[in-house]
């Protein structure tokens, strides 16, 4: 008899603890917490559990609670394909937020369109895409990239360009644009000098060598990075044993926030650059109340909070407005629910979801500091709109993005049709 009681109190257990599992809304994390790209993506987890933490402690969404489920795709692109179906078809979570690199972001976009899964995805990347099931709350080109090089060319008088990156998609594809864009403004060929280099990248000796030889031609010279991940370390390095300063060379960088310059001797650096769409320095309410929030979950006032990291709350914040307007996670009705939607940015602003996917931005400039944080040197007056297509590429410049009244990611203005392959998706 004894026993028997024990078997239905374990059977009773059982099934309060799948009715209560069953009451929580499951959040899926999909971060390198381990690899090259774990020095940006590891915070950006911590990040996303932030936010669960304190939308719980509001009493979650809809009524029930949020759990997260994270997974270390570390930094193996293929790997990250394995885990969004892992989390999308095992685990049955409601949303995703992860991605840092194109690569992995391309490796897992066929699964979350086969599944119907929904994405944010944080991080500034190349653009040229816009998928029925991604929400981009990074920064596109337009919205970092070629404002930096108009500062560049009309602040510092730039003449020159080294446009040096990590040898994959974002990189390739945004220095294509800049390229075209110089071009456009009259730069010659020999005047651009570009150049890629490994994940993981570390020896950075030659290559420093050739930058700093492609700058004494009389002419003002400027790098423009899109170096990512661990390999900025030796980067930054070497350009302090070369004695490279921000007065002779400037070194204007898209993947280098206050994380990366955390593990710096930055008195080197001083005076080099970062374009991003925030910066920890910015003085605003909402920005000191979500470093203020941050330092208490994170148990440490020295942690640093940067761009992607406030495009993670922004995408999060976005998400559970569309839930809590919408009155469902279905993910068909979310994703037709978020365009339109707006939000409060750390910055003063608001972000603003279009018709693409995209959301409004704006971009600043920043200064490197020899505390690792930045000055504000240069801002955008407002905000910009993301661009899903870029204007200076010949496939690109007659492409539009619009989920809403067009139902299409890929559509050409000159033709009026929807790309073919994604018509018939």
């Amino acid at each position: 008899m004894k026993f028997n009681k024990l078997l239905i109190a374990a059977a009773l257990a059982a099934s309060s603890f799948a009715a209560n599992a069953a009451d929580t809304i499951k959040v899926g994390v999909l971060h390198s917490l381990s690899g090259t790209m774990a020095i940006s993506e590891t915070t950006l987890k911590d990040t996303v559990l932030m936010m669960i933490d304190e939308q719980n402690k509001k009493g979650g969404v809809l009524g029930k609670k949020l759990e997260a489920v994270v997974v270390d795709p570390a930094s193996n692109w293929p790997l990250f394909a394995e885990k969004a179906a892992e989390l999308l078809e095992k685990d049955k979570v409601s949303v995703v937020f992860g991605c840092w690199t194109s690569v992995s972001r391309k490796s897992v976009l066929p699964v979350f369109e086969k599944d119907n899964g929904l994405l944010f995805y944080p991080v500034q990347f190349e653009g040229e895409e816009s998928s029925k099931n991604v929400f981009y709350t990074g920064a596109a080109p337009n919205t970092q990239a070629i404002p930096a090089v108009d500062y560049l060319m009309k602040d510092l008088k730039v003449k020159r360009w080294v446009l040096a990156g990590t040898d994959y998609v974002y990189p390739r594809t945004t220095n294509k644009i800049l390229e075209a864009y110089l071009k456009s403004k009259g730069v010659k060929s020999e005047d651009i000098m570009i150049n890629y280099t490994p994940f993981g990248h570390s020896d950075w000796q030659s290559i420093v060598s050739d930058i700093k030889k492609f700058g004494s031609a009389g002419k003002k010279t400027a790098v423009v990075s899109t170096i990512n991940g661990d390999a900025n370390v030796p980067f930054y390095k070497e350009l302090g044993n070369q004695k490279i300063s921000a007065e002779d060379i400037p070194v204007v960088a898209f993947s280098v926030g206050e994380e990366e310059l955390a593990g710096l001797d930055t008195k080197p650096l001083v005076g080099h650059l970062a374009a991003w769409n925030y910066f920890m320095s910015v003085d605003t309410p909402e920005n000191k109340k979500a470093i203020e929030t941050w330092h208490k979950f994170i148990k440490s006032d020295k942690r640093t909070f940067n761009d992607p990291m406030e495009a993670t709350v922004i995408g999060f914040n976005l998400w559970v407005k569309a839930v809590e307007k919408a009155k469902t996670v279905d993910v068909t009705k979310v994703i037709e629910t978020l365009p339109g939607l707006e939000v409060p940015n750390l910055t003063g602003g608001s972000a603003k979801v279009l018709p693409n996917h995209y959301i409004t931005k704006p971009v600043y400039i920043g200064e490197v500091r020899d505390d690792a944080q930045f000055d504000v040197v240069w801002k955008t007056k407002g905000t910009v709109p993301g661009d899903a297509w870029s204007d200076y590429l010949p496939g690109s410049k007659d492409m539009e993005a619009d989920w809403v009244t067009l139902k299409c990611g890929h559509y050409n203005t000159a033709t009026k049709a929807c790309s073919a392959e994604e018509a018939a998706k």
